[in-house]
């Protein structure tokens, strides 16, 4: 079994509960992307035009600076890659954490929570920055998935062995 990394950013607490839901479905370590300066309810208006969030999703560029990176990336064959869906795609800072990661050669899927958009063109959005990792089709998951369903969706992945 390939040693996994759950890694996401959640800016409500939503999706640390579906990431502390696969970390313990695979036995993985458990790592939280943080930007460098913390989100204010303020900055999460995606009403208001001029929010921190709706300007970071505007510019294609913006890449918001994360507080630390994982010391030990090398260690890790597999990573899981979680974060809110806005703007029908993953925060940019999800974009920072990709490009700054070596996963060359590594296996990747992203899942995502959502109070109701799909994952969009997030997958093909993920590649474009990170192209030199193995991709898995990433899924939209409920902030209250149980293990059994993390497990379910590991194991389709091929990262845990299947039940039977």
């Amino acid at each position: 079994m390939a040693k996994v990394l759950v890694a996401y950013f959640s800016a409500s607490g939503q999706t640390a509960r579906a990431a502390a839901a696969l970390a313990r479905a695979a036995g993985a370590d458990l790592f939280e992307i943080r930007p460098a300066r913390p989100y204010t309810d303020a900055d999460l208006d995606w009403t208001n035009k001029s929010s921190r969030s709706s300007v970071e999703m505007a510019d294609p560029a913006s890449r918001p600076e994360i507080a630390a990176m994982p010391d030990n990336m090398a260690d890790y064959e597999a990573v899981l890659v979680g974060f809110p869906i806005w703007w029908y795609t993953a925060p940019h800072i999800i974009l920072n954490f990709l490009e700054s990661a070596d996963l060359a050669g590594r296996t990747v899927a992203a899942f995502a929570t959502s109070g109701g958009s799909p994952m969009g063109r997030t997958d093909s959005d993920l590649k474009k920055v990170c192209p030199a990792a193995r991709w898995l089709k990433g899924r939209l998951l409920r902030p209250s998935l149980t293990e059994g369903e993390a497990a379910a969706w590991l194991a389709e992945l091929g990262l845990l062995p299947a039940a039977g």
